[in-house]
């Protein structure tokens, strides 16, 4: 637990899309956290970042900041996949709180190796799932809550682009070590929403697909999966899609919502704007709401708009700085991301084997 007073200061380990566009502007943004040190040996990067912070400071390596550990609050790693694991641990171990970009590991076994460590020094560990604070998601959350939809059957997910030629980088990389394709990039955010909603998965099926020429892991994804409840999540994730589905087609007893379009924050966050400047932050158009109803198409006008709830990722930075102020749980856990990839390796198995993977319910 760190006392109230002065701002908490943050060592942001990486600066590329997760650390520029996501971590650094709201940390920035929450109130009792500093951007204290970006780690990042690229003049580009350093020179990027400093237009935004001008008063940041840097580090080429993360080793600078454990010999400084005194003088640090909270470590996030924004860097590759496959650093997570390791720059962790010696963040834990040099005694520092700890945020990870998700997917936290490459490994459930991993994901609670790290969960493990962190409790046995008594430190916070966290990984940033900042889709739960989607505005759709929010606002369906606020539905299922509510009963709105009597007792849900079927949870539709999907990220969904059309991107037929490849970028490059590791995130394309079909390397095992590089923890790269859709499976654990978007994937990591459908399977995580899922089982907020709805709970522990029992059964896993999936389908791996690699659609675009020069591909080297899987860009074409889908996953089934049968909760606990007895609730059927179908989870999309694919960068081949020439029609783009509904974000969310959920389907009750009484009723059925179905929203499409993405939240606004990304695309908001890339082109520069941020949270707090002044205008409403996380908040949709009228024309992009989701409907709910029974028995008819949203397109043939079936049902009623229901308004989306504003986004809200500053909250989890928000829950952060609670969490190392008062000793209470981060927003998200290590062991929730540990039951998310329990899924996700269940997945890649399915889908290598053209099984259904069977999984036992954790307590």
């Amino acid at each position: 637990m760190t006392g109230t007073g002065t701002p908490l200061r943050v060592g942001l380990v990486g600066y590329g899309l997760a650390g520029s566009v996501f971590h650094a502007p709201l940390i920035a943004a929450t109130d009792g956290l500093v951007l204290d040190t970006v780690v990042t040996s690229s003049p580009e990067r350093r020179e990027q970042a400093r237009a935004e912070f001008p008063d940041v400071r840097f580090a080429a390596s993360p080793d600078e900041l454990w010999q400084r550990a005194d003088s640090l609050d909270l470590i996030v790693i924004a860097s590759p996949n496959k650093t997570h694991v390791p720059i962790a641990t010696a963040a834990l171990k040099a005694g520092l709180p700890v945020v990870v970009d998700k997917p936290i590991a490459g490994s459930a076994a991993e994901a609670r190796e790290l969960a493990a460590l962190a409790e046995e020094r008594g430190l916070l560990l966290s990984v940033f799932q900042n889709r739960r604070w989607d505005n759709d998601f929010l606002t369906l959350t606020r539905l299922v809550a509510a009963g709105e939809l009597g007792e849900v059957q079927r949870f539709e997910s999907r990220f969904e682009r059309w991107r037929p030629q490849l970028k490059g980088g590791w995130r394309e990389s079909g390397a095992a070590e590089e923890i790269g394709g859709l499976l654990y990039d978007l994937g990591s955010h459908v399977v995580d929403q899922a089982l907020v909603l709805f709970g522990p998965a029992v059964r896993v099926y999936a389908e791996a697909d690699v659609r675009r020429p020069g591909a080297e892991t899987d860009d074409d994804t889908f996953i089934a999966i049968t909760h606990a409840n007895g609730v059927r999540s179908h989870l999309y994730a694919s960068a081949t899609t020439a029609q783009l589905g509904p974000r969310f087609r959920v389907l009750g007893s009484t009723a059925g919502y179905v929203k499409h379009g993405l939240d606004p924050q990304e695309a908001d966050l890339r082109e520069g704007r941020r949270p707090g400047s002044g205008a409403a932050w996380g908040v949709e158009s009228e024309s992009l709401w989701g409907r709910i109803g029974a028995g008819e198409s949203p397109f043939t006008g079936g049902g009623h708009p229901v308004e989306t709830e504003p986004g809200d990722y500053p909250a989890y930075y928000a829950g952060i700085a609670t969490a190392l102020r008062e000793g209470t749980a981060p927003p998200v856990t290590a062991h929730e991301a540990a039951a998310a990839l329990d899924v996700l390796e269940a997945a890649r198995r399915s889908a290598r084997e053209g099984i259904v993977v069977t999984l036992e319910v954790r307590s």
